[in-house]
C-alpha cells in the first residue's frame, strides 16, 4: 500500500466511533528471571521483579482502537470484584469509554496471568467463569447498546466463549444493528459460528475455522462460509501464513508481513481492530486486510500483548515502501 493512501485512511481514524461488545479480561504479567530449578519439583523458579496489568480479551480490541486514536465505547459484563475495578480503571486510563460496562455478582472477572522470563512466556494461569450471563444482564446490555447505537460507525463483537455472548444476546445485537444500519464486524468462537448472519465481516482464526468447517481447503471453504452466513466478507487469519479474504467478488491470499515474530498473542485483536477502522474509513476489503496484516505483523515483533499504535503502523508501512 502506498504511503499516501495509507495516510488518507489513517487520518480518518479519530473521527470514527466504535462499540466493542465482548468478553472483557484483565491481563496480568509477572516479569522476572530464571536462575535455578526448584528443590521441591522439577520446575524453574522465576524471581519476579515487576508486575504489570493490561486490558485483555475484548478490552484489548478496544485498546487497539484507542491507540490508533479511534473513539471506542466498551460494552460487556464483569464481576463485582477487585479485578473488575482494576480492569475498568485501566480501560479508562487507556482511552476507552467504560460507562456502559455492567457489573454483576453472578460472574467473576476473567484474569489471565502470564509469567515471563528472558523474553518468553513460561507459564499462564487463567482465573475465569464461563457461565452464561443472566437474562437480566442480557437486557441491560441491549438497553445500553440501543441508547448509543445511533452514534456508532460500527460494532465489533469479540467472542472469547467466556459466557457473555449467548445466542439470544448475539441475535439481539445483530437485530439492533440491522435496524439502525450499523455494520457489525465479528471475531468468533466456534460455539456460535453459524449464529452470526448478515454481518459485514466474519473473522475466524485457522483453529476456529477448521473446528467448525473441517480440514478441507481453507481458501475454497471460506467462500462457502461467506455464502452460508450471508456475510459481506470472511477473513481467516492463518498465523505465520498470513490470511485469506473472501468477498462476493474474489478470494485472495495475503502473505504475512511480520519482519520477526516474537509473540503472536493478541494479534487477532489487532486484525479486527485495524480492519474495522480501515473499512469504515473508506478502505476497500483488500486494503483493510492489507493494513490489518501489516499491523498484526508489527505487534508480533514485540513481547507480550500490546496494541498497535499509529507510529508503529507508520513504521511498518514506511519499511515496506522503502
Amino acid at each position: 500500500m502506498k504511503k499516501e493512501r495509507y495516510s488518507e485512511l489513517a487520518d480518518q481514524f479519530n473521527q470514527k466511533i466504535i462499540c466493542v461488545i465482548g468478553d472483557l479480561m484483565l491481563d496480568s504479567y509477572m516479569w522476572g528471571e530464571i536462575k535455578r530449578i526448584s528443590p521441591e519439583a522439577p520446575v524453574p523458579i522465576v524471581a519476579v521483579n515487576k508486575v504489570t496489568h493490561n486490558p485483555g480479551g475484548a478490552a484489548n480490541v478496544g485498546w487497539n482502537i484507542a491507540s490508533l486514536n479511534g473513539k471506542v465505547t466498551m460494552l460487556g459484563a464483569i464481576g463485582n470484584d477487585d479485578s473488575g475495578n482494576q480492569l475498568v480503571a485501566i480501560m479508562e486510563d487507556h482511552g476507552m469509554k467504560v460507562d456502559n460496562i455492567i457489573r454483576s455478582d453472578d460472574i467473576s472477572t476473567t484474569v489471565k496471568t502470564r509469567v515471563m522470563s528472558q523474553g518468553q512466556q513460561v507459564l499462564r494461569t487463567d482465573r475465569e467463569s464461563s457461565n452464561d450471563i443472566s437474562n437480566e444482564t442480557v437486557d441491560l446490555i441491549i438497553n445500553a447498546l440501543n441508547d448509543i447505537i445511533k452514534t456508532l460507525d460500527a460494532i465489533i463483537v469479540a467472542d472469547y466463549n467466556k459466557g457473555l455472548l449467548t445466542k439470544s444476546l448475539i441475535n439481539s445485537i445483530l437485530d439492533s444493528a440491522q435496524k439502525n444500519n450499523v455494520p457489525v464486524y465479528v471475531d468468533p468462537k466456534h460455539d456460535h459460528f453459524m449464529v452470526y448472519k448478515n454481518v459485514r465481516l466474519f473473522k475466524p482464526n485457522a483453529h476456529e475455522f477448521k473446528t467448525a468447517m473441517g480440514n478441507e481447503n481453507t481458501e475454497k471453504i471460506s467462500g462457502q462460509l461467506r455464502s452460508e452466513l450471508d456475510a459481506d466478507m470472511v477473513l481467516v487469519t492463518l498465523g505465520a501464513e498470513g490470511m485469506i479474504l473472501s468477498t462476493a467478488d474474489d478470494t485472495i491470499v495475503i502473505p504475512t508481513k511480520a519482519r520477526a515474530v516474537h509473540d503472536v498473542s493478541g494479534a487477532g485483536d489487532t486484525v479486527i481492530s485495524v480492519f474495522t477502522l480501515s473499512n469504515i474509513s473508506g478502505a476497500t476489503p483488500e486494503e483493510s486486510a492489507i493494513l490489518s496484516n501489516f499491523a498484526a505483523g508489527r505487534v508480533c515483533e514485540e513481547v507480550g500483548v500490546i496494541p498497535i499504535e499509529r507510529h508503529m503502523l507508520d513504521d511498518i508501512i514506511d519499511h515496506h515502501n522503502s
